[in-house]
């Protein structure tokens, strides 16, 4: 996008994080959305437009949660808490390190918990109390290996992916924590000056449609983000952020994060080793 310039976008809908979305947005790259194009943007969840307001959705969330192994854990997480309190956790936890968006939420979510928020008055806190876990097992992308392995028997885990590792017969749950859902998203922009204006208008609105969130719920196990759009009784347990629950994914401050990610990476790096 950048090499292309504004002028010149070589894509009509850009998906992407929203950490990576939020700094094209702000360099001017998508345009405000003409929702006259977009019906479907007016049954999105709250948590789906909070980020990107009128230039973009967000068309996927795999909400994360903690993840273990059943057979290894004696006492199951109920709360972010619990990395910290229980015993047999200690060197056995697993954490996407801090060039994984997962990671920097790790360090806000303990800003969150431990001090009074996640800006940086509470940098310092969240370190220390990172500092206190000790030994992880990091990775940047692929927490699955280290789980079937038993090296990590608790760790930050999206649900669809433990959906998919229970499926294949790995003793794995995943619950919903007390504090709150950290969440990997994808944000759906229209990008400016673009030539299929239509074309990219309706392919963003059938990606927020019914029918296609409830593909991808189906295909992915993530959670809906059109309200229209019911989980079944058999897909409840792999898919069990929707509705009501919907309200305890947070969200994340990412042009903070961004605008800290030199700090955030040396400090991570101090506490866990690169």
């Amino acid at each position: 996008m950048r090499a292309a310039g504004v002028e010149n976008p070589p894509y009509g809908v850009v998906m992407t994080n929203e950490i990576f979305t939020g700094v094209l947005r702000k360099e001017g790259f998508f345009e405000d959305l003409d929702l006259s194009m977009v019906p479907n943007y007016a049954d999105l969840y709250p948590i789906a437009t909070a980020a990107a307001g009128t230039t973009g959705a967000v068309g996927m969330i795999s909400p994360i949660g903690i993840g273990h192994r059943t057979d290894l854990v004696e006492t199951p997480p109920t709360k972010w808490e619990d990395l910290w309190t229980n015993p047999e956790f200690q060197g056995r936890i697993g954490l996407y390190n801090i060039v994984n968006s997962a990671g920097k939420m790790t360090v806000m979510m303990a800003g969150r918990i431990f001090g009074s928020g996640i800006y940086d008055t509470d940098t310092d806190t969240a370190f220390a109390k990172l500092g206190e876990l000790g030994q992880v097992i990091q990775t940047d992308f692929n927490m699955s290996t280290a789980s079937a392995a038993g090296e990590a028997i608790v760790a930050p885990f999206d649900f669809g992916e433990i959906a998919r590792l229970r499926n294949q017969g790995l003793p794995v749950d995943c619950i919903i924590p007390e504090e709150g859902m950290m969440m990997w998203d994808q944000t759906f922009s229209i990008a400016k000056n673009q030539t299929t204006r239509e074309a990219a208008y309706a392919y963003l609105n059938f990606i927020l449609s019914p029918e296609a969130q409830d593909l991808l719920m189906r295909e992915f196990f993530v959670s809906p983000v059109n309200t229209k759009v019911s989980v079944p009784e058999e897909l409840s347990r792999d898919v069990p952020v929707y509705s009501e629950a919907m309200s305890g994914l947070i969200e994340w401050d990412w042009e903070w994060a961004n605008a800290n990610a030199d700090e955030l990476t040396r400090r991570w790096n101090e506490t866990f080793g690169a």
